[in-house]
């Protein structure tokens, strides 16, 4: 892995898009659905107590993607040698949902480099039967129940009035190439759950106690599958609860990575 000027890294060939903030304990973030914003309060809090790489997938953010780059397991495999490629003996890995089903795979994979792991509002497993819908279908169900099950308040949701023509065009690639890699099956490895207990690393969930894209109850049936894996609710925030309560996110985050 080479670093590149101006936000970008290359692994494997493949150049991405990167934000890197602070100093410290280094965290390797992998996004959700959407890509962190440069001005994430999270960000900065956290930068405050470690050194955050934040890479955007290929075909997120402004990460080409390469002709044939298209599978979960394309993106696992990149996130597999980026975690080799690092230059520190242990990392913290954190993955906020579709980000943490990447981050889920790949401590099941590299458990050898994990120091601790951090899984916020992940997907990536069917906790229920057959005719459950574990995970809310995101690209099927009208736009305003997506909003009203992600926002504790909706109105912490972005206001796409409001972006400017770059900003939309960026939301609209993260949708596009989350379709590609995740609709089917859904937002899930039926292999995934059986290997979890293979994760040795000290785990935590965070959780926003108002999520319905992934309720709290499939959140702790996910953290019962890794052993000694703690869950801890957030209050007064839905599927992204680093953006409605970056303050007691933080908080948490940084109490697990001192201990």
């Amino acid at each position: 892995m080479s670093k590149g000027t101006g936000g970008r890294m290359t692994v494997n060939g493949i150049e991405l898009e990167v934000l890197r903030r602070g100093e410290g304990t280094p965290v390797l973030l992998l996004h959700g659905m959407d890509t962190v914003a440069s001005e994430a309060r999270f960000l900065d809090l956290l930068g405050r107590h470690a050194e955050i790489i934040a890479p955007s997938s290929p075909g997120f953010g402004n990460s080409k993607r390469p002709p044939d780059f298209d599978t979960i397991y394309d993106l696992v495999h990149l996130y597999l040698a980026l975690v080799d490629e690092l230059p520190y003996d242990e990392i913290v890995l954190m993955g906020l949902s579709f980000g943490g089903w990447l981050a889920a795979e790949v401590a099941v994979a590299r458990p050898h480099r994990l120091k601790k792991l951090i899984l916020v509002d992940p997907v990536g497993i069917k906790v229920g039967d057959r005719e459950t819908r574990d995970i809310l279908d995101v690209f099927n169900v009208n736009p305003a129940e997506v909003r009203r099950c992600s926002w504790h308040d909706p109105e912490n949701a972005p206001d796409y009035d409001r972006m400017s023509d770059d900003e939309l065009v960026i939301h609209a690639r993260n949708w596009e190439a989350l379709c590609l890699y995740a609709w089917r099956p859904y937002m899930y490895n039926p292999q995934l759950k059986q290997w979890l207990g293979c994760i040795a690393a000290p785990t935590l969930f965070l959780w926003g106690d108002s999520d319905r894209i992934v309720t709290p109850d499939y959140g702790r049936a996910y953290a019962g599958l890794i052993p000694g894996a703690r869950f801890h609710l957030i209050d007064k925030a839905g599927h992204h609860p680093e953006i409605e309560q970056p303050e007691r996110f933080v908080e948490q985050v940084v109490a697990f990575l001192k201990e």
